[in-house]
């Protein structure tokens, strides 16, 4: 089906909450490479937003995805599943976790940590504590309760009223986050970097003071890795990059390789605290989603892609600081973890970067009109860097 076709239905039945769309529509991908639908093909350094980063039509991810397929897609939560155990044994190997709940999304597992630190302490006899500390610039998730969490008003303003008990204060700023808490306060809930406002790095020394004010304090202490997690800071979850462990963090995006899966991820003595009949999903881990998940681990650890995001980001990164310096003075600033990289200019040109780099054929992102979103997936190569830095180069040249 040609695009403007698509469009036509697009703009007739679906509901208008995305505004004026990308021209385009893709068939299929293949490594870092996807194809539209007039047959042109595009390089992609954005990865659906975080989650291909195994690339499209991986051979492993197909091949199990497509067994269970075959096999069985939903069963229900009211019986055994192989691959949600197996999964959930993964997860808790690989990381400082040590129960795994499976969702759906970023959203619905943000909203399960939520949940499960309130219950946590209201089963310890203590339900006045029940408020959330969280960051400006953060993103959780746009249910109602994970809006309210979110420190962006522009997202959560048109919903009021919202849902009470998180109070917000500025990333890096310990001050501020001590002068918040108080007898109501239950967690601290944030991104070790913060992706969707423009890629914004925790400092390693603040966050080593939040653990410790969390401990003094009697708080627990929740990481959002919807998007660090899984190999994109250049570990296979964010917090390793810190040496800090988290009460309960959560997972989603690139855990399910393209099939929505989420994950909420917790200590023993917190995961205790839901108990049949307090949180529970349809949907979530199910057959189809946890093999996905699975073939996601397996290919990770293979072929050691969180290692590969962190050579390719420092690689990348340093490129990019000697074009700011030389031939791109428009490159005012670059921030990077892994993989998750933004450069910040210094003119309000950035949609205008990325449109040219759309008619290129390369995909990348926007934020705001000085912020580019670099996301590719970790399998990329020095040679993808090379030919995309050239190419970025010649485009912020041709708009400066």
């Amino acid at each position: 089906m040609l695009v403007k076709d698509i469009q036509e239905y697009d703009s007739q039945y679906f509901m208008n909450t995305f505004g004026k769309r990308t021209p385009v529509a893709f068939e299929r991908g293949q490594g870092i490479s996807l194809w539209s639908t007039d047959g042109e093909k595009y390089t992609d350094f954005f990865s659906g937003i975080a989650v291909n980063s195994i690339g499209y039509s991986h051979p492993t991810f197909v091949e199990m995805v497509s067994e269970q397929l075959s096999k069985l897609i939903h069963c229900s939560n009211l019986y055994y599943i192989e691959s949600q155990a197996m999964l959930a044994r993964s997860l808790c190997e690989n990381s400082c976790a040590d129960r795994i709940f499976f969702a759906n999304s970023g959203a619905e597992a943000n909203e399960g940590a939520i949940k499960l630190a309130r219950i946590y302490f209201k089963k310890l006899g203590m339900p006045e504590k029940y408020e959330i500390i969280t960051f400006e610039k953060s993103f959780h998730g746009r249910t109602i309760t994970t809006l309210s969490a979110t420190g962006q008003d522009k997202y959560a303003k048109p919903f009021e009223p919202l849902t009470q008990g998180f109070r917000k204060v500025p990333m890096n700023d310990f001050n501020a986050l001590k002068a918040a808490v108080n007898v109501n306060t239950c967690a601290v809930m944030l991104e070790p970097v913060q992706g969707e406002s423009g890629v914004y790095p925790c400092d390693a020394q603040y966050l080593a003071k939040v653990k410790e004010l969390c401990r003094e304090k009697n708080l627990l202490l929740i990481f959002d890795e919807v998007q660090t997690g899984m190999g994109r800071t250049g570990k296979l979850f964010g917090y390793q990059k810190y040496d800090i462990e988290p009460d309960i963090f959560t997972l989603a995006k690139a855990l399910g390789g393209g099939i929505p899966i989420g994950a909420v991820c917790a200590k023993e003595n917190v995961a205790q605290a839901f108990a049949p009949g307090d949180h529970g999903s349809t949907f979530g881990g199910n057959p189809l989603a946890c093999t996905a998940g699975l073939a996601v681990m397996k290919i990770m650890k293979e072929e050691k892609l969180p290692e590969n995001a962190q050579k390719l980001g420092e690689y990348i990164k340093e490129k990019l600081q000697v074009l700011s310096s030389g031939s791109c003075p428009l490159i005012s600033e670059i921030r990077a973890s892994g993989l998750m990289i933004a450069i910040e200019l210094n003119r309000p040109v950035a949609p205008f970067v990325k449109n040219k780099m759309f008619e290129k054929k390369y995909l990348i992102a926007s934020i705001g009109d000085k912020i580019l979103r670099i996301l590719p997936p970790l399998i990329i190569t020095e040679q993808d860097a090379d030919n995309f830095i050239s190419v970025l180069e010649e485009t912020i040249k041709e708009v400066a």
